[in-house]
């Protein structure tokens, strides 16, 4: 079920639904908000809607990496995975096998 959350950005509350609980709305609003200050304190005249647009772009980016490397660990997993079949099949061709 969700639940609607206050969470303040940039000084402005902002209603948002969430099933999550409470704590983890939390922690985004607080890791947003970092982000954005992170931002501000290099661009301290910049307009508030740059410094949003900059720290999506920042989020986005590292999002896309980390999947980015998901699929990468995915494939390897996937050929570890062929190569352990390899050996279990030559093993079990001379009686032997691999203890697990």
């Amino acid at each position: 079920m969700k639940t609607t959350h206050l969470v303040t950005i940039l000084g402005r509350e902002l209603p948002v639904k969430s099933s999550a609980p409470e704590a983890a709305v939390r922690e985004v609003e607080t890791f947003v908000n970092s982000r954005i200050n992170e931002i501000r304190s290099k661009l301290t005249t910049a307009d508030p809607q740059l410094v949003v647009t900059l720290a999506l772009l920042n989020l986005a980016e590292q999002y896309l990496a980390q999947q980015a490397g998901q699929l990468a660990t995915a494939s390897l997993d996937a050929k570890v995975h062929v190569m352990l079949e390899r050996i279990d099949t030559a093993l079990g061709a001379y009686g032997l096998f691999r203890e697990t």
